[in-house]
């Protein structure tokens, strides 16, 4: 019997800011009830927009 989860088993968000799915890591364990990014990328982005609203 194998071990771990299947990928589609795992929980799924979508990005705050790209409104893509992206799915659970192992390195967002302790962590995933405040992970809104899918990325860097998108997380870098945010603060961007955050910064030249205000």
């Amino acid at each position: 019997m194998p071990k771990g989860v299947k990928k589609q088993d795992l929980p799924s968000k979508m990005c705050e800011t790209c409104a893509r799915p992206f799915a659970w890591r192992k390195k967002w364990a302790r962590d995933w009830e405040n992970v809104k990014f899918c990325s860097d990328r998108c997380r870098n982005l945010a603060k961007q927009k955050k910064v030249t609203s205000d």
